[in-house]
């Protein structure tokens, strides 16, 4: 899988809000939505975290949390042309980091076969799917 570039600009979050799917899971909220644009074929990721979760350093601490969790999951599991955004929670900052990339990447196989539609289609997510069970 190619790299997986970051999502800055709001209109790029909005969109994803409002036009794509979401899967809750325990420490995060994942979105995902189809990037329209032609220019790009890598998946895409932002991340946020509200200020209900907490002060500047905590809700830091998720995001850097959160970055790295995805830097595990992404590149093998992301959807080309998808773009993706991570929300942290108010358990994101406690839980264990092994269970956080383990409900991240359950999380990601649910909404990329939510996309797609069927579960054939990618490869990965069957692999993946038998990784969880372990």
């Amino acid at each position: 899988m190619s790299e997986v570039l970051i999502i800055k600009k709001r209109k790029d979050f909005i969109r994803v809000a409002a036009k794509g799917k979401k899967v809750t899971a325990f420490g995060l909220i994942l979105q995902a939505a189809r990037n329209l644009s032609a220019e790009n074929l890598s998946p895409r990721i932002g991340y946020t975290v509200t200020k209900k979760v907490g002060k500047a350093h905590i809700r830091n601490r998720c995001k850097r949390r959160l970055r790295a969790a995805a830097q595990l999951v992404f590149p093998k599991l992301a959807l080309p042309d998808t773009d993706y955004v991570l929300i942290g929670r108010y358990n994101t900052k406690d839980l264990e980091f092994s269970r956080l990339v383990y409900h991240l990447k359950k999380a990601l196989i649910q909404i990329n076969k939510e996309l797609t539609g069927n579960d054939e289609s990618i490869p990965e997510i069957a692999e993946s799917a038998a990784d969880l069970s372990d």
